[in-house]
């Protein structure tokens, strides 16, 4: 039997990130062989992952890495079985040695077909699904490419991507406030513009239609009823809808016998009131629409602005589970 040092163990255990144990058994199995003993190894882990393919990978680490000129970004996850591995110091330096290497693919495809040290990096999912005893998986993979890109994670649980029109001074400060609000808020798309029509036109009926079973409840409760929206979306408030809706608050004003030489000052507070209770869809779901999470008097497209001449172009999320 080859006489295995503790130089040989250790050596393969900064290779493949096993416990000593495991790779003493490897050596001595593969008698000294140190290629033959990674694929000892590998087979081990192939056997656990064959074990746990039916488990959920839904703990883990979301992490991300911007490219050095500033003009690419990856965000990834790293699924296991237990927020303690998750949390793992380990893990976490598993998941951003492969954000590392991410950042040279433009998909989930190509980048779990790529090298990793002398093996695929699906075979080092599998590997290390051996050495950590859990199932590993990638769960998300996002690129985004922009003239200027950024990014922010939020205690390795979501990672975010923000990607502007161009270079502005400052951008490190507007794109990481913008990937923090991507992070918190959830927002699926940049603009209402993004909107398919039949999309707006279910959700407007989907949400009259729980606000009206809501306020049955209320008013048998005697408590004060939900106000129930004509329209819940920019996208649905035309020029015509508009002029419809300040001739309303005209009116209004008048039945209230509020002097006409006044209504200047009064009408676009009513008409910006008007514009947000029809808008819910957008606050929710599109991201320059949205309340800004640092000052709530502005949304995200009017912080953005403050900046100068830029726009985001695109943004990413992924988020653990």
């Amino acid at each position: 039997m080859a006489k295995i040092t503790a130089a040989e163990v250790n050596k393969l255990r900064k290779a493949t990130g096993a416990g000593m144990m495991d790779c003493k058994n490897a050596l001595v199995e593969a008698e000294g062989d140190f290629d033959k003993a990674i694929d000892v190894l590998r087979k081990k882990g192939q056997k656990v992952a064959e074990k746990r393919s039916d488990r959920d990978s839904s703990e883990g680490a979301a992490v991300s890495k911007i490219n050095d000129s500033n003009t690419a970004g990856v965000a990834i996850v790293l699924g296991c079985e237990t927020d303690f591995v998750g949390k793992n110091e380990n893990f976490l330096a598993l998941a951003n040695s492969f954000a590392e290497k991410a950042i040279n693919f433009n998909t989930k495809e190509d980048f779990l077909a790529s090298d990793f040290d002398g093996m695929t990096v699906a075979d080092k999912l599998v590997e290390q699904t051996g050495v950590i005893g859990e199932k590993l998986e990638l769960t998300a993979f996002e690129k985004l490419e922009a003239p200027y890109v950024g990014t922010y994670v939020h205690i390795n649980k979501i990672a975010a991507l923000v990607g502007l029109s161009s270079k502005v001074d400052n951008a490190e400060t507007l794109v990481k406030d913008v990937a923090m609000q991507v992070a918190s808020m959830g927002a699926s798309t940049l603009s209402f513009k993004d909107f398919d029509a039949d999309f707006v036109a279910s959700e407007t009926e989907a949400r009259i239609a729980v606000i009206e079973k809501d306020n049955i409840e209320l008013a048998r409760l005697g408590k004060t009823l939900k106000n129930v929206p004509q329209f819940i979306s920019m996208a649905q408030l035309s020029p015509e809808v508009l002029a419809n809706a300040e001739e309303a608050a005209k009116a209004e004003l008048k039945a209230d016998g509020k002097p006409e030489k006044i209504w200047d000052k009064i009408l676009p507070g009513k008409m910006e009131r008007f514009i947000s209770d029809n808008t819910t869809l957008d606050q929710e779901k599109c991201l320059l629409d949205q309340n800004f999470i640092k000052d709530e008097k502005i949304n995200v497209a009017k912080y953005v602005t403050s900046y100068g001449d830029v726009s985001i172009t695109d943004f990413k999320r992924v988020s653990v589970g």
